[in-house]
């Protein structure tokens, strides 16, 4: 392996491990603040990359600004829905069940490329939706446990999730970066603004400790996998996002004390394998679109 994409894959390694202690930050927030004021601040910290984003001859403004207005609109809401899926299931669900479940994106990701970007999947990528959906049933085990908001928030968060990944794959260089960055800000920032109003409440001391290292933290990871891929192609560079189960296993151990049986770790292990699959394939095929993209990341 090449320095250049050696040092690549590093920094996706530290960027994930940095959005997983984001994600904890999130998840030690639980029952104090609505899901609605936990995205609103976020996306607002999430404007500190903003420099690192623009390219050189875009302006700021372009934030607003889109080639195409209504998927520029589509990206802002799939990121709304996306943010406050993945802060409802770290709330909701141990760390190692949110990770699992928002592990199933890969899977979306096929789906959605074969509809909308007419890609040509062969039964092994097949397959391997086929196993993820697998685990997911392993994992909730519907009928003999109670599904709450967080499975389906993280559910959501992943389809949101790939729905981004497929536009971004669809729009390609006919947007500008920092219009595309700037949609996933936009839409979390007023549809969480919109929906917080009713039971705002000035978060507290403790509370913006852990807001900051929610907003920031995720902001630093984006930075950070924006440099990953600019050193390395993202089949090298989406793979490692997996070593935050091992993050969310450490932290839900021994921070939060959750416990996994045995058949939830089956599941776990199922979508990881299917994700895993998936990645081998894309990483083989290179398909249209399966660039280095700098915001390839949900968060």
């Amino acid at each position: 392996m090449e320095p250049d994409v050696l040092k690549g894959v590093l920094l996706a390694f530290l960027a994930y491990a940095v959005f997983a202690i984001s994600d904890a930050s999130v998840k030690l927030l639980e029952g104090t603040l609505n899901s609605y004021e936990i995205v609103f601040w976020g996306a607002l910290m999430g404007f500190v990359i903003l420099p690192l984003v623009r390219r050189p001859g875009e302006r700021y403004r372009d934030v607003f600004s889109a080639t195409d207005r209504r998927l520029w609109l589509m990206r802002a809401a799939a990121a709304l829905a996306g943010s406050l899926g993945s802060v409802m299931a770290f709330t909701w669900l141990p760390m190692a069940e949110a990770f699992a479940l928002l592990f199933l994106l890969p899977a979306f990701v096929t789906i959605l490329s074969v509809v909308f970007l007419k890609e040509r999947v062969g039964w092994r990528r097949w397959g391997a939706v086929v196993l993820g959906f697998a685990g997911v049933l392993v994992v909730l085990r519907p009928g003999f446990r109670e599904i709450n908001p967080g499975h389906v928030g993280a559910l959501v968060g992943a389809l949101a999730s790939a729905v981004t990944i497929v536009m971004l794959r669809a729009l390609g260089a006919r947007e500008k970066r920092v219009s595309l960055y700037g949609a996933g800000l936009i839409g979390p920032l007023l549809g969480s603004l919109a929906m917080m109003v009713p039971d705002f409440a000035w978060p507290s001391a403790e509370q913006w400790v852990f807001l900051l290292g929610y907003g920031l933290l995720a902001a630093a990871g984006n930075a950070l996998l924006m440099l990953a891929s600019g050193l390395a192609p993202a089949s090298l560079v989406a793979p490692p996002q997996y070593s935050q189960m091992v993050w969310a296993l450490g932290f839900g151990h021994w921070v939060f004390h959750d416990t996994l049986d045995a058949p939830m770790i089956l599941g776990v292990a199922i979508i990881i394998a299917a994700g895993a699959v998936t990645f081998l394939r894309e990483k083989k095929r290179q398909p249209r679109g399966w660039r280095r993209n700098p915001l390839i990341h949900p968060q």
